[in-house]
């Protein structure tokens, strides 16, 4: 039985309006988690953990959502994993509880995964440009990114913890979207033909892989500790620094659709070299500036570098780009955003906060070590990208 014309289409915006849903809401964490931190008292160290929780259920999520829709199908998949949000945002609200404030934060991580596997789905099997549809969908994303500031200090006239109760309700929508969609027949079908796993026996595939473990670490500890740092350290006042992650996610967002529209990269490995460098160079400079109009140049200088690194390093995996590999290379690639978030928290604790973030200049330089042994891999292997 043919599929409707209409269906492909409904999909893809499908995919579109989730992923700009889950910006909102997995982005607001890094804003929400400052937030938790001054109203319970939380110590560095047990934020770090929040964030590792978070971190942790994306990976679960990566690993889940490849392997549920082959028993129970795709959308009774999504249905279960994408009520993290809601749930997760709404315990937040509940109380300070180490272990509630955990599991709230797991739950949120669950639901940012399983949202990014079944959108990279809808929109990558349903659109006729993948590299377009992919960056396209990845804007969506740093749209809503962009907002959530707003969204947190417009909800934060309600009280400290009113935040929590708005993102579960944008939670609740975001599950309503995937419930009236006709989403999961085109994929179950291609999940059950004969699994390839050869791109395990590629090195191009592996190195891939450990480079975007770096920027998921970077990113996400930017994302998640930036603006307790400028904060803690007095670089910008407590009502401007939640602004920072608007910085971040603006330019993200300009920076992926020019890739994607303007001027697509005509060698991936050469432009991921020089992303690699970029974040080197900007963060660091980050790290040395104590005031704020230089910091917020180099925030934007940063995100400017990183924004393209994900979406170019899935476009320079090429054929071995496919739901089982994807299955493989989010969750190993998602432990950088486990491991530097709570690295960063750990070194806090015992040095300060300044050292703590200075630990993260690690993953950005380990950007353009991969990035250069993925370029000299694939000259090897003469493969074109």
């Amino acid at each position: 039985m043919s599929v409707p014309s209409s269906v492909p289409v409904r999909r893809r915006r499908t995919g579109y309006l989730a992923f700009f849903l889950s910006g909102i809401c997995a982005i607001s964490s890094g804003v929400v988690v400052s937030v938790l931190q001054e109203h319970y008292a939380l110590p560095y160290g047990l934020t770090g953990t929040l964030l590792s929780c978070m971190s942790t259920g994306n990976l679960l999520a990566a690993f889940l959502a490849g392997v549920l829709p082959g028993k129970i199908g795709l959308k009774k998949t999504i249905l279960l994993l994408g009520t993290g949000y809601c749930v997760g945002y709404a315990m937040m609200g509940l109380g300070g509880w180490a272990l509630l404030l955990a599991a709230a934060f797991f739950l949120v991580g669950l639901a940012k995964g399983s949202v990014l596997n079944v959108c990279t789905i809808l929109v990558g099997d349903n659109t006729p440009e993948r590299t377009r549809g992919m960056n396209t969908m990845h804007s969506f994303y740093a749209c809503g990114a962009l907002l959530c500031p707003f969204l947190v200090t417009a909800a934060l006239r309600g009280g400290d913890l009113a935040p929590m109760f708005v993102l579960s309700a944008l939670g609740a929508l975001l599950w309503l979207t995937f419930a009236a969609a006709p989403v999961g027949s085109a994929s179950e079908k291609k999940a059950g033909g004969q699994t390839n796993w050869s791109f395990l026996r590629s090195s191009r595939f592996w190195l891939l892989t450990t480079l975007r473990f770096c920027p998921n670490g970077a990113e996400t500890s930017v994302t998640g500790w930036l603006v307790t740092y400028f904060k803690d350290c007095g670089i910008l006042s407590a009502a401007i620094s939640p602004y920072t992650v608007t910085v971040l996610w603006g330019v993200t967002m300009v920076m992926r659709l020019i890739l994607a529209f303007v001027f697509p990269p005509k060698n991936a490995y050469r432009a991921m070299v020089w992303m690699g460098l970029g974040c080197s160079i900007f963060y660091c400079g980050l790290m040395l500036t104590k005031s704020q109009v230089p910091a917020l140049l180099l925030l934007a200088l940063f995100s400017l570098s990183i924004a393209g690194m994900n979406p170019t390093a899935v476009a320079a995996a090429g054929r071995m780009t496919s739901v089982t590999s994807m299955g493989v290379m989010l969750p190993a690639a998602g432990l950088g955003a486990i491991v530097m978030p709570w690295l960063i928290g750990l070194v806090a604790e015992h040095s300060g906060i300044a050292a703590g973030m200075a630990v993260n200049l690690t993953p950005c330089v380990g950007m353009l070590v991969f990035a250069l042994l993925v370029k000299q891999t694939a000259k090897k292997e003469k493969v074109m990208a």
